[in-house]
């Protein structure tokens, strides 16, 4: 009777832990901010911090993907979320939303910063 009850307690840690590490939508890395797939993350000036919108829909988001978030994750620390122009929602850090770069190809790589000096490697 005892292993049940043992069993379900880990299960029950481990979930509490998966969802622990899940509120971080990124990390630093080389004095950057990354997302979960460990590559560069961005802001955009146009972007005003703290109004809750991404000015960068539409092909702009097709060249920036937006950092994606569940509709059931919640602010931790300095990330919020923002709900884009078609309702999915994004994280943002410090007000501003986080975008990745399509011509960055590899963890590390950092070519979408200073693009139209707009664009700028996200830092914590």
């Amino acid at each position: 009777m005892k292993f049940p009850v043992l069993a379900t307690l880990t299960l029950a840690l481990l979930g509490a832990t998966a969802s622990v590490y899940a509120e971080v939508p990124a990390k630093t890395m080389n004095g950057m901010l990354v997302g979960p797939n460990q590559m560069t993350l961005y802001i955009f000036d146009k972007d005003v911090a703290g109004s809750g919108k991404s000015v960068c829909n539409g092909p702009c988001a097709t060249n920036w993907p937006p950092l994606m978030a569940a509709d059931s994750d919640q602010p931790s620390g300095d990330f919020t979320v923002i709900t884009r122009d078609d309702g999915k929602k994004q994280w943002a850090v410090k007000g501003k939303p986080l975008y990745y770069w399509v011509k960055d190809s590899k963890p590390g790589d950092a070519t979408g910063d200073g693009v139209n000096n707009v664009w700028h490697a996200a830092k914590p």
